[in-house]
């Protein structure tokens, strides 16, 4: 026994761990274990809990045992696929961590379009996987987070106008409930499970498999980022919202207010960026359409040319680093008026410096096109999403980015018309969770969930997320 840390378990628990840790073909990883400092860390580096086990799956058969240990031992359950939840939903004090970030795999069957990933899958991985097919799933901004955690909670990426969410291109999935059933959850199987699964984050069962359907990429996509000092920031958002009133699907915007990376030479001061990506093959016509937003409101720097897509997805990479402190937030609306601008300005140039950004996403499009009822997603409506990102290491520094993290966070969500993104937020730990829950997805679809979770978990043994509560 090598319980050294934290608070023993009881003996009845102690025995069944061990017995555990016989069964699975995976590692079994304790506090006093070499590698267990390692393993338990997790992407937000604020997040600093001691499981009395983690285990790290090394095949799918390994998941039910560990469903089967927690509800004997009632021991509170994590489960953690990229580890990439700024909530660090993925460990947990005094419980065990199912971790299946081993299990990468990615298949492709190109001649239908359908790219099925294991639950340890990353974006990069997927996109390595469909890339010489000429493939694309709609995954996110950056390559590194987990696509089964993205998913559940909705996925907005540089795909998003052109093919929806993750969630939306998602056909099937393979479930193993509180009570170890082993479901295939789709449109036509277990039709409320599968509509719960889109949107409704983990509360209803670990998900062993995620197959969807693909949408064709061209060669290469045309990306084009447009750069602008602090005493432009103000005209190119007005520039950027009427620029962005009627937009082809094939064209991707997020607005960026950052530090540029080091490398990036653009110096140390804030910039704005307007980053574009044509997803088409007939890259004049979108190279005409960046042209009218330059002349609208010229940058002091622009850069644009064919790219391919991997590499276009991995451009942001330094933006969200790994095992930095951070806190998100976020909030969706329909208009870009001289009030929201307002506040936008105001967040962004009280920005705290580097690992601090603010981030506009454009949506619309296929996205918009999806029934508000049609998945779990809260917020349909919305024709932009900003997204505040704080990272720092300083521990030195927590009180004073927290404090800012909250206030800008406040001023951000006046501008909230309905819902919030559940993948981009810190859990707010000073409200009941199944309090910010329920806002966070409005109270038909909170209540739709319920239900939901009442069928597949009514003890709530899956309650280390945005937490629906039975």
């Amino acid at each position: 026994m090598a319980w050294t840390t934290g608070t023993d378990p009881i003996p009845e628990s102690r025995a069944a761990l061990e017995r555990l840790r016989s069964r699975i073909a995976g590692r079994f990883l304790e506090p006093g274990d070499a590698d267990f400092d390692e393993a338990r860390a997790v992407w937000n580096g604020m997040i600093d809990c001691v499981p009395y086990a983690i285990v790290e799956a090394g095949e799918l058969a390994d998941v039910p045992l560990v469903l089967e240990t927690a509800r004997s031992t009632r021991l509170p359950l994590a489960v953690r696929g990229g580890g990439h939840s700024v909530a660090g939903l993925g460990t947990i004090d005094d419980g065990i961590v199912l971790d299946l970030g081993a299990l990468r795999e990615v298949t492709v069957d190109a001649e239908h379009h359908l790219v099925t990933a294991a639950p340890g899958a990353r974006v990069g991985d997927v996109d390595a996987a469909t890339a010489p097919h000429g493939l694309a799933v709609p995954l996110g901004t950056v390559p590194s987070p987990g696509v089964a955690g993205m998913t559940l909670g909705g996925g907005v990426g540089w795909l998003v106008r052109a093919a929806g969410l993750s969630l939306d291109r998602l056909v099937r999935a393979e479930v193993v409930t509180a009570d170890g059933r082993r479901l295939t959850a789709s449109a036509r199987s277990h039709p409320d499970l599968f509509w719960g699964l889109r949107g409704g984050g983990g509360n209803f069962g670990i998900v062993t498999s995620l197959t969807y359907r693909a949408v064709p990429m061209p060669a290469a996509v045309l990306g084009a980022s447009l750069h602008y000092e602090r005493s432009q920031w103000r005209r190119a958002l007005g520039a950027f919202e009427r620029w962005s009133r009627d937009l082809p699907d094939e064209l991707a915007a997020v607005v960026t207010v950052a530090v540029p990376p080091v490398d990036a030479g653009l110096g140390d001061d804030p910039v704005l960026t307007i980053q574009c990506v044509w997803i088409g093959e007939d890259h004049a016509a979108g190279e005409a359409h960046v042209q009218r937003l330059h002349r609208a409101a010229p940058p002091t720097h622009t850069m644009i040319g064919p790219v391919s897509w991997e590499s276009w997805q991995g451009a942001r990479s330094e933006m969200l680093p790994e095992g930095a402190r951070g806190l998100w937030r976020n909030a969706s609306f329909r208009r870009l008026d001289e009030e929201v601008l307002d506040a936008l300005t105001d967040v962004a140039e009280a920005l705290p410096g580097r690992g601090a950004s603010l981030d506009l996403h454009l949506l619309g499009g296929a996205f918009a096109r999806v029934p508000d009822d049609a998945t779990a997603f809260p917020h349909r409506g919305g024709r932009l999403m900003v997204a505040l990102h704080l990272a720092w290491q300083d521990p030195g520094d927590d009180e004073r980015l927290l404090t800012f993290g909250r206030r800008a966070g406040m001023a951000l969500a006046q501008l909230r018309e309905g819902g919030e993104y559940v993948n981009f937020r810190s859990i707010e730990r000073t409200r009941p969770l199944p309090e910010t829950t329920r806002e966070a997805y409005g109270e038909d679809a909170y209540r739709r969930l319920q239900r939901i979770k009442q069928r597949y978990d009514p003890q709530n043994l899956f309650r280390r997320n945005h937490n629906v509560a039975p």
